[in-house]
């Protein structure tokens, strides 16, 4: 009710909504119905077609780089979730304020430096210590900004949990590894599993790092789809697109599938 009476109270609100949406998804609309043209000028419609789709998938170079990726993000994921938890159990079951300040203020500190920084600043680091396996950079610069994404949801699912319940286990003489297993771990089940998502998708998603930070064998998609941009574009991207624009809506709806169950649970 109240909605409808702020609509009412701002005269084209409504309508200034509509038109935001539109730009902002119109051009993700153009992508997805021009990834179906059969001709291979990208702007001039002919006829349907799912050739491009097939011609993407049988790109070596893109597979290539899309096995890259995965690995990257995969590993990523996993070590920055990994470290995003256990900071948020330090932080947050912490009773020193001033060490909770200065130690979420340096996990979020990737948040608020600007990517071109990090990445230099990466790149000078594995120059000075002479790293030079390319999977290895990339893993590790992922892992690191990637870290804070996953840690904002683990955090505020512990912020909003109870300690009821690992009180009373802690009472009936359960030890702290058990009270992590079979307590607080299935509570902040959504929070993890957002947080890990977040962290999975800025990963595969990167394009400043990857591009600074790869070497031969090492190229990430988003810089295998610029190397293809530069040259023009074409109906082999708007597929590569599409195709990545459905993975990302099938692993937000998964996100806010497991958290709205968690919800659920948590009441």
């Amino acid at each position: 009710m109240s909605d409808r009476n702020d609509v009412k109270r701002y005269p084209g609100l409504g309508a200034l909504s509509l038109l935001f949406f539109v730009y902002l998804y119109a051009p993700l609309a153009v992508v997805v119905v021009y990834s179906f043209n059969e001709n291979r000028i990208t702007g001039v419609w002919t006829q349907f077609s799912t050739k491009w789709y097939a011609s993407a998938l049988q790109n070596d170079a893109l597979m290539d780089a899309l096995k890259t990726s995965l690995i990257v993000a995969v590993t990523a994921t996993v070590i920055a979730t990994t470290i995003a938890l256990s900071a948020a159990l330090a932080i947050i079951r912490g009773r020193d304020l001033r060490f909770r300040r200065v130690s979420e203020t340096v996990v979020n500190l990737p948040l608020l430096l600007p990517e071109i920084v990090l990445a230099v600043a990466t790149l000078i680091l594995f120059s000075l210590i002479g790293l030079q396996n390319g999977m290895l950079k990339l893993i590790i610069a992922h892992s690191a900004f990637c870290t804070p994404f996953a840690f904002l949801p683990i955090r505020a699912r512990l912020q909003g949990m109870s300690l009821d319940f690992e009180e009373a286990a802690s009472d009936l003489y359960a030890s702290r590894l058990t009270v992590f297993r079979r307590v607080t771990l299935p509570l902040i089940l959504p929070g993890l599993f957002s947080g890990a998502m977040l962290a999975f998708l800025i990963s595969m998603d990167d394009f400043i790092t990857s591009n600074m930070l790869s070497s031969g064998g090492t190229t990430t998609l988003p810089v295998y789809i610029f190397s293809l941009i530069r040259a023009g574009t074409s109906p082999e991207l708007n597929a590569i697109a599409t195709m990545l624009i459905l993975a990302s809506l099938i692993l937000a709806t998964i996100a806010l599938l497991v958290a709205s169950r968690g919800e659920r649970d948590h009441e």
